[in-house]
């Protein structure tokens, strides 16, 4: 009996993990990028895998599944997994005022309730944890459950395991539109002709709300930037994530202006990360210098110490954002053969493996970990049926293309 035909739309984390947990189910999959693999979103990543950042819901149910999964995935990609430069070196959120003690403290009591392992710090554990973080503290929180990656080397990483289950990609094919017989989508029109498949698999990132649109089938995921500075080496300055308590509410803010809040960590190769900033300008790819001053003098208050360290480089680029902060998991329900998996904003690395596992799940009809049901593709935020303070949505083409983020 022939296979189940899977075309997956993308080729990042998101899609990478797709490709590999349907592979290893039986799918006949074959991925499709208009660029590279793992060359947008995905390689302009910082690379968190967090629960910290997560409220108690759908969304911390996924990025639970998804942390217990990274270390299963990873150690059945054999030596492919060294390049995904797993750390599970947990967090530290830091409140440095009264009303983001304010907001941490419950905000931790919560997550407590909902199973999350976060253990308050006195101000001799954190110092013991983090000699370098600002003494002007009002409270403090460890996750130990957060962890990181190197974004495209996991994404490799898993397309390398999809590539070994015997999946196939394709790279430099961009998706023009869809071709339907009886309200199906039965193939995808691309700059190298047509493909046809049962299933096809939106993993678009920030692109997905314009992919979907070219199939016929629109979805309200845009493109939302963010910037980050990378230091010089430096000595082991930085031994968690560290971030300020303002930065869950960046995270669940559907502000189109600029906000930022710090967001510190180093990475195996000794650079410190700076972070991070949100902002809404669609796909504007232009630097700003007043972005980059904002978001370094945020990380000086948490670490006065990073003063006067030199930084390499700059990056940034968007992430795919959903005005109801929740992912597009599952079945369009308009369009019969398309699926979503996408709508992460900047929790598309943590959540991808979890993802992918529901993606699975529900293809093959097997019962999945968590509810999918919030997930799910008619919600009135994804079809843009309800309203909100959010600017228009703004077109894929408007400012070519551009990558990626933190």
């Amino acid at each position: 009996m022939d296979r189940t035909r899977v075309v997956i739309l993308g080729a990042g984390i998101v899609g990478s993990a797709c490709a590999r947990e349907l592979s290893l189910a039986g799918f006949d999959v074959l991925v499709v990028d208009r660029g590279g693999a793992a060359a947008a979103t995905t390689s302009h990543g910082e690379g968190n895998i967090l629960v910290s950042d997560k409220g108690p819901g759908p969304e911390l149910e996924l990025a639970r599944w998804s942390r217990r999964l990274w270390p299963e995935v990873l150690a059945s990609l054999g030596d492919a997994a060294e390049q995904a430069e797993w750390q599970p070196k947990g967090g530290i959120v830091v409140a440095t005022t009264d009303a983001g003690a304010a907001g941490l403290v419950p905000f931790a009591e919560a997550q407590r309730a909902a199973g999350v392992r976060a253990e308050p710090l006195d101000a001799d554990a954190l110092r013991a944890a983090e000699p370098y973080v600002t003494r002007d503290h009002t409270a403090a929180v460890s996750y130990p459950e957060d962890a990181q990656v190197q974004p495209a080397g996991a994404a490799t990483a898993l397309l390398s395991g999809a590539l070994a289950a015997g999946a196939a990609l394709r790279t430099g094919r961009e998706v023009l539109g869809g071709v339907e017989r009886g309200g199906r989508l039965t193939g995808v029109r691309t700059t190298h002709g047509t493909l046809e498949a049962d299933v096809f698999v939106n993993a678009g990132g920030p692109w997905a709300g314009e992919l979907a649109a070219r199939l016929g089938a629109p979805v309200d995921i845009r493109p939302r930037r963010g910037e980050v500075l990378v230091t010089a080496p430096l000595p082991p300055t930085v031994f968690h994530k560290v971030y300020d308590a303002d930065y869950v509410g960046a995270v669940g803010s559907g502000a189109g202006d600029l906000q930022t809040s710090a967001v510190v960590e180093a990475t195996l190769a000794g650079s410190v990360l700076l972070g991070s900033s949100r902002r809404r300008v669609g796909f504007d790819a232009r630097t700003r210098p007043e972005v980059l001053s904002a978001i370094a003098a945020k990380a000086l208050k948490l670490f006065p110490s990073l003063a006067g360290v030199p930084v390499m480089r700059a990056y940034g680029g968007f992430r795919p954002y959903v005005p109801d902060h929740l992912p597009v998991i599952g079945p369009d329900p308009r369009l019969a053969g398309l699926w979503h998996a996408g709508g992460h904003e900047g929790a598309g690395i943590g959540l991808s493996v979890a993802t992918a596992r529901l993606v699975r799940a529900l293809l093959a009809g097997e019962k999945p970990e968590v509810e999918a049901a919030p997930f799910r593709v008619d919600r009135p935020a994804v079809l843009g049926t309800v309203a909100s303070a959010d600017a228009p949505h703004e077109s894929a083409q408007a400012g070519g293309r551009a990558e990626e983020e933190a």
